[in-house]
């Protein structure tokens, strides 16, 4: 411990130090005596440098870290069979797809499109603002409000994107296809929103751009759609107008002409047959006649009823001849009449087969005939055959061009129905894998610590030497004279440090102040909450705690820490409170009534949780949180509490769903509020109904009826938002307390995000 009122002995000037100033150097051991004598003038330069450069670090503006985590894989999903964009061939080829990526999330759409959403052309940190000139801002002063022009909104636009551009660092790690986003900001939870912002943008900006390239590939297979049909059409109709200018008129398989010319070489053939068999006819038939032989022998006569029955007259007629030659003379008239008859009968016989010879000649004829025209036809059509050799070549041609043309169409139309179909198909496997997280540590400045400890060295440093400097331009000065009693300005500065308590004459004695046990410290954060809807109440009507919009305790977490300091505050509490009475505490803070209202809410539950029944009674004279809260939601509890008059009307605990009972708070005058929470306490106290009574508040600053209810309470816990200095609140706190300061059982540093403005009916907003 330094003490300053004493005098500092220095020693006489050795007369070596003299010579070998004279001679122009120093030795070690003269270096550490005159460092040594001037030991307080550089403890006091330090302690100023150190001083110094906390000051400077805590005027510089703190920057804050969030950092965000993709998984950018370019192996996309293969959801069809043929994609647009071939996959990457090897190793180097991802990398290259992964690098790529990371320049794709830094590039203008996606930053815009963050700039947009966010409206950080507003934030003054980004350079953004209203737009306006100082014209506009001046004519705003008389109530004339210009709009800021396109190009205006344009140039803040653009000034935004640079500032951003310069808050983003985009880092990939190695041999991975992770990409972190780290964005930073005066404002942790602005670079928090920003880097989540920038990551979902990026994905959208992926998807959007798939979907664009998938549409401009579907538009221009669409737009050769139309071309392509007309081009197959026209080669469709070119072929069908060859097909009727030369009579290529057939079935699918062949042509008529060709059938036509198959039939004819068969009918000709069944002509030529019918013309052989018509002749071998007549020839049979003329050659029975040229001989002797009997003319009805032939085929024709033996199956002709004529010639049979004269054959049949004729067999009877010389039946009868020969029975009359035998019983007449050959000159008997009638044996003359029987032979004419005789006669006649193998005359008509002869005629008969004169006319099946003339019917075989006329058959032969005709066949020679049909045989000859349909040889002359079928010579035609071999003519016009070999013609149509000549064009089917040029047909074949239309035909091929035709089949082109339609394969090319076909294979269009289907490759159109296909990507049409893959534009509402996102085949990106990227995706978000860390959501950036409020920052709880600054990266820029460093800590104060820090600070101290360079200023601190740099001023030891400089000051020593400075001092060398000036012991060597000026050998025989010595500034201190010696057995002078010297007092520095750290002395005056201790002086006015020490409090006024503690000083007092010299020989009184001070009476020991008994300070009570160090409190407990706890944090509420994020990850001990749950959010959800406003407004929301359980089911049957009961009013819900969890489900008011504010965060409150998870369920389940039972070995959390914020629980367990809770039971040891409750425990604290017991000990002083009355034997066989419900403790009370008082949740005070610094800041706004919800932050405090909110942590009061979740001290209440942490006990709920283990089963106490609590009674939580809204103290805030200034702000009703939880009245305005809980208020139109009741209702109403009948119990001890139920004759409470607040202002004209009765008001009673509301009971909630989760074991906690709210009491409204009184809108009258401090004292009258006072009181009659004072009386809602009592009641509470000896009434048996609550196992721990909690008073959200009174909010700061406290009155003489504040102070007089925080004598009826048994302990006081202080919130201490991180938005807020912590220990400059704590200072307001313990300075506002004043003796009343023992009774401080509690610290809960309220890490939660602040929530989003209620705003009520009555109320008016932009």
């Amino acid at each position: 411990m330094l003490i300053y009122d004493e005098p500092i002995n220095q020693a006489k000037p050795d007369p070596r130090h003299a010579a070998m100033s004279a001679l122009g150097g120093f030795s070690v051991l003269d270096l550490v005596q005159l460092l040594w004598r001037r030991k307080i003038a550089i403890a006091s330069a330090a302690l100023l440098c150190a001083c110094i450069a906390v000051a400077i670090g805590k005027s510089l503006t703190p920057k804050y870290t969030a950092t965000a985590q993709l998984y950018v894989d370019p192996r996309e999903l293969q959801l069809v069979d043929r994609e647009l964009t071939p996959r990457a061939p090897d190793l180097s080829g991802l990398a290259m797809v992964v690098e790529s990526q990371g320049r794709v999330i830094t590039s203008n759409n996606v930053l815009l499109q963050v700039i947009r959403e966010t409206h950080l052309e507003k934030d003054p940190e980004f350079g953004g603002g209203d737009g306006k000139s100082l014209f506009g801002t001046l004519l705003g002063l008389f109530g004339i409000d210009l709009r800021p022009t396109a190009e205006q909104r344009k140039l803040v636009e653009m000034a935004a994107l640079e500032n951003l551009i310069r808050h983003i660092n985009v880092k990939k790690t190695d041999k991975t296809f992770i990409v972190d986003i780290d964005v930073w900001s005066i404002d942790p939870v602005k670079a928090a929103m920003l880097s989540n912002a920038i990551a979902k943008a990026y994905l959208t900006e992926s998807t959007q751009s798939q979907a664009a390239r998938v549409r401009r590939a579907t538009s221009d297979l669409s737009s050769r759609l139309t071309e392509l049909q007309e081009r197959l059409r026209n080669a469709e109709n070119t072929l069908a107008v060859y097909k009727a200018q030369n009579n290529f008129v057939g079935t699918q398989d062949t042509l008529i002409s060709d059938q036509q010319l198959s039939a004819s070489n068969q009918r000709l053939a069944a002509a030529r047959a019918l013309t052989l068999d018509a002749q071998a006819k007549y020839d049979q038939i003329a050659a029975s006649r040229k001989t002797s032989a009997d003319a009805g022998a032939i085929p024709e006569a033996l199956q002709s009823p004529t010639i049979a029955n004269l054959r049949s007259q004729y067999a009877e007629a010389r039946k009868r001849q020969a029975e009359l030659q035998s019983e007449l003379g050959p000159r008997h008239p009638a044996l003359r009449q029987m032979e004419k008859q005789v006669e006649d009968l193998r005359r008509t016989i002869g005629e008969e087969t004169d006319r099946f010879l003339q019917a075989a000649k006329n058959d032969l004829t005709r066949a020679r005939d049909y045989e000859a025209s349909l040889n002359k036809a079928l010579e035609t059509q071999k003519r016009q055959s070999v013609q149509m050799s000549q064009a089917a070549v040029r047909l074949r041609e239309l035909e091929r061009d035709v089949e082109a043309s339609r394969d090319v169409y076909q294979s269009f139309l289907k490759r159109s129905r296909e990507t049409e179909e893959q534009e509402t198909l996102n085949t990106s496997s990227a995706r978000i894998i860390g959501d950036a997280t409020v920052p709880q540590r600054r990266t820029f400045p460093p800590g104060m610590a820090l600070f101290a400890m360079i200023g601190f060295m740099l001023g030891g440093l400089a000051s020593a030497a400075w001092i060398i400097a000036v012991e060597r331009l000026t050998p025989g000065a010595n500034p201190v004279r010696p057995n002078t009693p010297v007092r520095t300005s750290a002395s005056s500065a201790a002086e006015n440090r020490t409090p006024a308590a503690t000083r007092q004459p010299s020989g009184t004695p001070q009476p020991a102040v008994s300070l009570i046990a160090k409190p407990s410290i706890t944090r509420l954060q994020e990850s001990d909450v749950v959010r959800t809807l406003g407004g929301i109440l359980a089911t049957g009507g009961t009013l819900d705690v969890a489900r008011l919009g504010w965060p409150t305790l998870r369920a389940g977490f039972p070995l959390m820490t914020f629980l367990n300091t809770m039971r040891e505050i409750r425990t604290a509490l017991a000990t002083r409170a009355v034997k066989d009475s419900a403790p009370v505490m008082s949740v005070i803070g610094a800041g706004n009534g919800e932050d405090r209202s909110i942590a009061a809410l979740n001290v209440a539950l942490s006990a709920a949780r283990d089963g106490a029944r609590v009674l939580l009674i809204d103290a805030d004279q200034k702000t009703y949180t939880l009245s305005n809260k809980v208020a139109h939601l009741a209702k109403e509890e009948a119990g001890r509490l139920g004759w409470l008059n607040i202002g004209a009307k009765a008001a009673r605990a509301i009971r909630s769903a989760n074991g906690i009972s709210i009491l409204p708070a009184l809108r009258a005058s401090d004292t009258k509020a006072s009181d009659t929470i004072r009386k809602a306490i009592a009641q509470a106290r000896i009434g048996g109904d609550y196992d721990l009574v909690v008073l959200d508040g009174p909010a700061m600053p406290w009155s003489p009826a504040d102070h007089a209810l925080f004598d009826a309470t048994d302990g006081l816990v202080a919130i201490l938002p991180v938005k807020l200095d912590i220990n400059e609140s704590m200072e307001d706190i313990i300075t506002a307390l004043g003796e009343t300061e023992r009774k401080l059982v509690g610290v809960v540093i309220n890490e939660l995000t602040p929530t989003a403005v209620n705003r009520q009916r009555d109320k008016q907003y932009a």
